[in-house]
């Protein structure tokens, strides 16, 4: 998940026949791989690589030319022997393979950890493994996957259980994965044994070099997605309330920049951002209306022991919110930060249908780039995107998460979209589980897209049921 999370295009329907949104779509790229790839287009007439085939095997829909794998199924065995592939497959990334990683005689090639998004109702939890389990009532966590060239799986195995709502998170500049609970339930709550609502670091080479250890000092709250700064090692965290007051967008200053693996658990400072004169983003509607000189306001208590940290006193300037504060990833010089959507009946300030902002630490500047219109909420089929990722062709893969069925949407450097993927597995409706007469299908949503480190492979989740897929085929490089 290099370029991570939810709802990225905000519930715009933009990937429908048109996107409409003002901003520059340019800008999502700057400094990034794709930076420099003359128009971002894959090899077709339409922008994308020709419509989709319908799959036989009734799994996965893909364009002439591409084929894909199953690699992990929900309630199959995982292949370590120590449980089944658990439920809610969600945010992904995926690592180069080391030299001295071998198994059973081939290298791997590549290396995934995968969450799990499980809350205590889930059908199948990540099982708990000694050393590796935070609270054995937690039903979340992630599993890890060992893939050689041909994306044949050598090794599945827990890499972290225990945790709850697994939703977001993001890899680290030294190849590990942060992962992050959307929940702030406290001991007590569900059953649980001890407080929810951190980040874990998890190694995907060796998960039992991390363990599952919650790393305090970066907040207890309910966490979306991060982005680290590969420069001075700061690492920026979305927060994805669910009311009002909603979340804030933070920065935590870690003791032992870019120290590596375990190197965060050092502690640090947890900073949350205000902008002057600005309590709630979603007032700001023209995009390149910039701040300059924005704050960082230390956050009072990071463990949130009495007040969740949303709700505590910053001082006189207050704090500023923004409702679905979801994706965020690292470009250039900049982080850039989603906020999906915002609806004055949910209690934000003003409505919008997606708002994208950078940050720019050096100047101190924030600037919002790309505002989505809400007429595209009627310019379906696409609606509702979820996870999204830098393309080989230099363009963008968003995960679809809405009604009917289910895609993986292109968008390409000139903002044209074409399909990627269809899901074809409906599930059975709940109706028909009570034992009535099925109305419509219910389709699992797309989650956790992410390319392989040599770009020829993406990876992908379908939610439910929880199955990862490898797509190959005639990339665009």
């Amino acid at each position: 998940m290099s370029a991570t999370r939810r709802q990225i295009l905000g519930r715009t329907g933009a990937l429908g026949a048109s996107i409409a949104f003002t901003g520059s779509i340019q800008e999502l790229f700057a400094g990034t791989a794709t930076a420099d790839t003359p128009d971002g287009a894959p090899p077709s007439g339409h922008g994308g690589y020709g419509p989709l085939v319908p799959d036989p095997d009734g799994l996965l829909d893909l364009p002439k030319g591409f084929r894909y794998r199953v690699l992990s199924r929900e309630g199959d065995a995982l292949r370590s022997g120590e449980g089944k592939v658990p439920s809610h497959c969600d945010g992904m990334a995926a690592f180069p393979g080391r030299a001295s990683d071998r198994s059973s005689g081939r290298e791997a090639r590549t290396h995934l950890v995968r969450n799990h998004e499980n809350r205590k109702d889930a059908a199948i939890r990540v099982p708990a493994v000694k050393g590796l389990t935070y609270d054995p009532m937690g039903m979340g966590g992630c599993t890890a996957l060992a893939l050689d060239s041909a994306n044949r799986v050598l090794s599945e195995r827990v890499a972290i259980a225990g945790t709850a709502v697994n939703c977001a998170g993001g890899p680290t500049p030294w190849h590990t994965w942060l992962t992050c609970e959307e929940t702030e339930d406290r001991a007590g709550t569900n059953g649980y044994t001890k407080d929810h609502g951190f980040i874990f670091e998890v190694d995907p080479y060796d998960p039992r070099r991390t363990g599952a250890v919650p790393l305090t000092a970066m907040g207890r709250f309910q966490h979306e997605a991060i982005a680290v700064d590969p420069r001075s090692g700061v690492v920026y965290e979305t927060e994805d309330a669910f009311e009002k007051p909603f979340g804030l967008f933070y920065r935590f200053l870690p003791r032992k920049p870019l120290g590596g693996t375990g190197s965060l658990r050092a502690g640090g400072k947890l900073q949350a951002l205000r902008v002057p004169g600005v309590p709630d983003l979603s007032t700001v509607q023209e995009p390149g209306t910039s701040f300059s000189g924005v704050e960082w306001v230390t956050v009072p208590d990071p463990l949130a022991t009495e007040t969740p940290i949303r709700f505590q006193d910053f001082g006189p300037g207050g704090i500023t919110h923004a409702q679905k504060l979801e994706g965020c990833y690292w470009g250039g010089t900049s982080v850039y930060f989603v906020s999906s959507f915002a609806k004055s009946a949910d209690g934000s300030a003003a409505d919008h249908f997606g708002q994208i902002w950078r940050y720019d630490p050096q100047r101190h500047r924030l600037t919002l780039v790309i505002v989505f219109g809400p007429d595209t909420d009627l310019q379906l089929p696409g609606d509702s995107p979820d996870n999204i990722t830098l393309a080989p062709s230099g363009g963008l893969m968003v995960c679809e998460d809405g009604e009917g069925a289910q895609h993986v949407f292109g968008l390409t450097r000139r903002g044209e979209v074409y399909p990627m993927a269809r899901n074809r597995q409906a599930l059975t409706s709940a109706a028909t589980a009570a034992g009535g007469t099925e109305d419509k299908p219910e389709w699992g949503e797309f989650a956790g897209v992410t390319f392989a480190p040599d770009r020829r492979t993406m990876y992908v989740n379908c939610y439910t049921p929880g199955t990862t897929f490898a797509i190959t085929g005639p990339w665009q490089h």
